[in-house]
Formats: C-alpha cells, sequence, structure tokens
C-alpha cells in the first residue's frame, strides 16, 4: 500500500511539473523576464536587510588614561554602584547588560555590550581588538587631574580620531570629563579647548612624517585653520560626568542614541 502512495505521488508531481512547464510556455518572454527581476531584487533586498540588521552594532567602548575613572563609570552603567571600580584595571572589563537605570524596562530594551579597556600605554593595543564593533567609543578624562596629563590624553585621543577603524565607519566620541563633582574639577569647556590647542600642535608635527605612518590612515582638521573637533570626519560631543556619585545621564543618552532600544 505504501509503495502505490508513493507512486502516486511521483505521477501527481510529475503531472504538476507539466503544467508548470507548460505554464510558463505560454508567458510572453518580455512578462517572465521581468517576474524574475521582480523576484531577485526583492530577495536580494530581504538580504541586505537581514545583513545589515546583523552588523548593528551594540558595542559602547570606554577609554582614556589610567585614572581617569572609566571602571567607576562601567559599574555605575552596569550596577548603579561605583563599589567594584576602586581598583586599576589591568584587563578589560566587558559585560551585555540593559543599563541601571532602565531596569524597569528590562526585556523591552536592547542590552548594550560595554567594554571598558584599560588605560595603561602597554594595554592599550587591546583596544583596536573593540573598535571595529564599536557603536560609540567614550573617551574618559580625569577632569581634576586634567592638566598635567593634557599631553598624553591628546596623544591617545589623537590616536583614536585618526584610526580607519573609528573614521571610516564615522564612530561618534563621546569626549566625557569625569568626577566634575569635585570642587577642584576643570569645566568641560576648558578642556575641550585645551584639547584642541595640543592636538592642534600634534597633527602639525605629525603631518611632516605622516607618510611614514602606517598605523593611522587620515589627518585631523582642514589646512591653515586651527584645529576644532568640529572638524573631525566623525561626530565629537563633550559631556561631563561623576562615576562617584553616579551623575552618568549625558554618557547614558550618548549610548542610548548610538544603541537603539
Amino acid at each position: 500500500m505504501d509503495k502505490e502512495k508513493v507512486e502516486q505521488l511521483k505521477i501527481q508531481t510529475q503531472q504538476w511539473l507539466n503544467e508548470a512547464e507548460e505554464f510558463i510556455n505560454h508567458i510572453p518572454p518580455v512578462q517572465l523576464y521581468t517576474a524574475v527581476g521582480v523576484v531577485l531584487s526583492t530577495l536580494i533586498l530581504l538580504l541586505i536587510i537581514r545583513l545589515f540588521k546583523r552588523t548593528t552594532s551594540n558595542t559602547i567602548v570606554l577609554t582614556g588614561l589610567s585614572g581617569s575613572g572609566k571602571t567607576y563609570l562601567f559599574y555605575q552603567l552596569r550596577d548603579g554602584s561605583a563599589h567594584q571600580g576602586t581598583v586599576t584595571s589591568m584587563e578589560p572589563n566587558e559585560g551585555s547588560f540593559i543599563l541601571h537605570s532602565e531596569e524597569d524596562k528590562k526585556g523591552k530594551l536592547k542590552p548594550v555590550h560595554v567594554v571598558d579597556v584599560p588605560g595603561h600605554s602597554r594595554l592599550r593595543p587591546k583596544l583596536d581588538e573593540f573598535l571595529p564593533q564599536a557603536a560609540g567609543v567614550v573617551f574618559v578624562v580625569d577632569s581634576v587631574e586634567f592638566l598635567p596629563n593634557c599631553r598624553p590624553a591628546s596623544e591617545y585621543l589623537y590616536e583614536i580620531l585618526t584610526k580607519a577603524s573609528v573614521v571610516k565607519k564615522k564612530v561618534p566620541v563621546l569626549l566625557l570629563c569625569n568626577k566634575v563633582d569635585k570642587v577642584t574639577a576643570h569645566t568641560a569647556e576648558f578642556i575641550r579647548k585645551q584639547l584642541e590647542k595640543e592636538i592642534d600642535k600634534l597633527r602639525t608635527s605629525r603631518t611632516a612624517v605622516s607618510d611614514a605612518d602606517i598605523s593611522n590612515e587620515y589627518t585631523l582638521g582642514v589646512p591653515g585653520e586651527p584645529f576644532a573637533f568640529s572638524q573631525c570626519h566623525n561626530r565629537v560631543i563633550v559631556a561631563e560626568a561623576s562615576g562617584l556619585t553616579g551623575e552618568i545621564s549625558q554618557l547614558e543618552k550618548f549610548i542610548r542614541e548610538n544603541v537603539k532600544p
């Protein structure tokens, strides 16, 4: 009995194929080609949309000089507390989570993948592991100890702003002035201006040897004009925060602007 059913199914399938072939033969070539073109175009469009969704990043990279308070900020974002951020990180802190301030919306929002990259000069090459996947970069500056660290901070920021992985994808950068709760903290405007001045000096000196620079593919600013962050290929925003007290609303806003719920 099973063999009879299989045989009947084969006969029925062959009939369908014959009918389909006959139907196609009666379609004018122009209409047939048009139909095939529409189907292929639709499939290609769906494939592009699917690939785009897959490549949309949810990674936010926290970086900056050692001691700037990145780890405080990491734990504030995750736990709403800086209790574990008292030791200088020697390995990246990494995690995917709903921001602590959005815990009541858990299940409705897309988790954020936050990476806290150590600021020690020996460990900075680890940054290159995460930048290609970054939806945004947060460069943290110590507002209290800014002046003695202005030059090294400028050099590190210059490297990030000229990296191909940042420029080509136009990865937004948040220049986050941390520790603003302290009385001796410098203002965000002062820090921005000083960094622009230092980067202006750096780009002048480095332009002369740019042909030999294989790590960076891009230069900053407009020739003949003082450097300003507004001249960058990507968007650079200046904001303030306090990892110790938990005032990180501007940081959270930047994250949600670049990692959609």
